[in-house]
């Protein structure tokens, strides 16, 4: 697992945070420090059969996720594409792969 990487937001994943209830960001942005010091898939996951990851927070019985990849350099760097409050069990695959575009994306700069 990663640890230790750093953190960039693509306008999309900002405006998310802001968006979203104050108390919910909060924890978003705690969970992804916690992501840099600890290994737990219950703040940060991969999304089985992708290369997209996901950033989780639990509040107050809402769901929230902000997608992300990572790219190994001279460092790792954490690259945050947006975010959703998921309403369903299964992460919709429409926001997987808009996550998966964006990586394509930054990748061919």
């Amino acid at each position: 697992m990663l640890n230790n990487f750093e953190v960039k937001y693509l306008d999309a994943a900002t405006e998310f945070i802001r968006r979203i209830d104050r108390k919910a960001a909060k924890k978003l942005l705690f969970n992804i420090s916690k992501a840099q010091q600890v290994t737990d898939n219950t703040v940060f996951k991969k999304i089985t059969g992708t290369e997209i990851w996901e950033f989780r927070a639990i509040v107050e019985g809402m769901q929230y996720r902000l997608f992300a990849f990572w790219v190994k350099e001279d460092f790792v760097l954490i690259i945050c594409t947006h975010g959703i409050i998921k309403k369903t069990h299964k992460t919709p695959i429409k926001e997987i792969k808009k996550a998966e575009q964006q990586r394509r994306k930054y990748l061919e700069l």
